[in-house]
């Protein structure tokens, strides 16, 4: 007979507590169980209170405000969740603090051990028929290079994403891309499992994180292990490129979303493209904001694919990289190479801009307008123009509609 612990935890909490310290945790003991369960509860129509767990040992992961509680076995574990041994000793459940009322809520927390419910298996996605990769447009690169196209920014169930790896992973195929980086919210549950899941597919799968707080996000590129959300971001950038990373600040412009965090020194990369500028296409502040980042900028885009309600597919936009092969190595030395480009859509007749050494070369580009950091604008003619970088201009460049809409950015 298996003997059930069962310890509850009725807190109360609201916008002072919020404002006091945003982050708090609920210790809990194991002592040589096999298994644990937590269940949140609170009144979601009135706040929003995020979940993890860490064990004594470290991080055990995250599902900020997109699930009611997870279970944690040495074999198996809610995606989000690292599967693995208990190791005895102080437990805590974490919760952070996203959204409250002015006057107090409860807000219960349950800890069973071991744990009373089944890990149920993430679905495996059905794989794509084959599908012309856009890297067979093969766009300009230098020698012993390939354009590769892929998407920096993604989710799954393993965080605040509503498809499984697997299915995550059909879609970006769906879309033609070539390699996708699975950035989930302060967890790196999925890093163990992207190799194989995207070799079902025929895809690479990067690991990477979504570093997130309450003043901005960070993606850490790469299998580094994990970022702790919970230091000063200047923490975030020394120790991703002390692991060999990339770290690129998200949707820096981004509602309420927006980097506000003070940085004594800034990560090269920016995602310059986030999808919500392909709404306001015309805008300016992205340029606004390059000017005043790195002159060694790497420039990405992400699509922060959640779920289908959203209208579009992974790769919206579309980053390139010019790597050697597809491998996660070769396109993480692309990165810190920074040899990126992005581009609207993944079709072959998109315009493009890419950078071959010194030249720069647009693509698609007749009646289109290349723009430079300087402001010079001039209208292309010809469906492929090499502009040498003296007559190139002042980069960054982008490639505009003659109305101003943005269509394609290099370096």
């Amino acid at each position: 007979m298996v003997v059930v612990t069962r310890l509850v935890r009725a807190l109360r909490f609201g916008l002072d507590d919020l404002l006091a310290e945003d982050l708090r945790t609920v210790p809990f003991e194991v002592d040589g169980e096999q298994s644990v369960e937590v269940t949140l509860e609170y009144d979601r129509e009135r706040a929003v209170v995020d979940l993890g767990c860490a064990g004594p040992d470290g991080w055990r992961g995250w599902s900020g405000g997109a699930r009611e509680g997870f279970v944690i076995r040495p074999a198996a574990a809610t995606p989000g969740y690292v599967p693995g041994p208990l190791e005895p000793g102080e437990w805590h459940v974490q919760l952070g603090l996203y959204r409250l009322p002015v006057e107090p809520i409860e807000v219960r927390v349950t800890i069973e051990t071991p744990a009373t419910s089944q890990v149920p298996p993430e679905p495996a996605g059905r794989r794509q028929p084959a599908t012309p990769r856009a890297s067979a447009r093969a766009l300009p690169a230098p020698d012993g290079l390939t354009w590769f196209a892929g998407d920096f920014h993604a989710h799954s169930t393993h965080s605040d994403g509503e498809q499984s790896l697997g299915e995550l992973a059909a879609l970006a195929v769906r879309n033609g891309l070539d390699f996708l980086a699975v950035t989930e919210h302060n967890t790196v549950s999925h890093h163990p499992l992207l190799a194989d899941v995207g070799a079902a597919h025929d895809i690479t799968l990067l690991p990477g994180q979504e570093v997130t707080t309450s003043r901005g996000h960070a993606n850490a590129f790469g299998d580094i292990g994990w970022i702790d959300f919970r230091e000063h971001p200047d923490r975030f950038v020394s120790e991703v490129a002390d692991r060999g990373g990339v770290l690129s600040v998200c949707h820096p412009l981004q509602e309420e979303w927006a980097w506000q965090h003070p940085l004594a020194t800034l990560p090269r990369a920016i995602e310059l493209w986030h999808v919500t500028w392909l709404r306001e296409s015309t805008a300016t502040a992205p340029w606004t904001l390059l000017s005043r980042w790195r002159d060694d900028a790497i420039l990405l885009g992400g699509s922060d694919y959640h779920h289908p309600r959203h209208g579009y597919l992974p790769g919206t936009p579309v980053t390139w990289v010019a790597a050697e092969d597809r491998s996660p190595d070769a396109l993480l030395d692309g990165l810190h190479a920074g040899r990126t480009a992005i581009t609207r859509l993944p079709s072959p007749d998109a315009p493009a801009l890419v950078r071959i050494g010194d030249d720069l070369v647009a693509l698609a580009a007749a009646g289109t307008v290349l723009g430079d950091m300087e402001g010079r604008r001039r209208l292309l003619h010809g469906d492929r123009v090499v502009l040498p970088a003296e007559r190139a201009g002042t980069g960054p460049f982008r490639l505009e509609s003659p109305g101003g809409e943005i269509l394609a950015v290099s370096p």
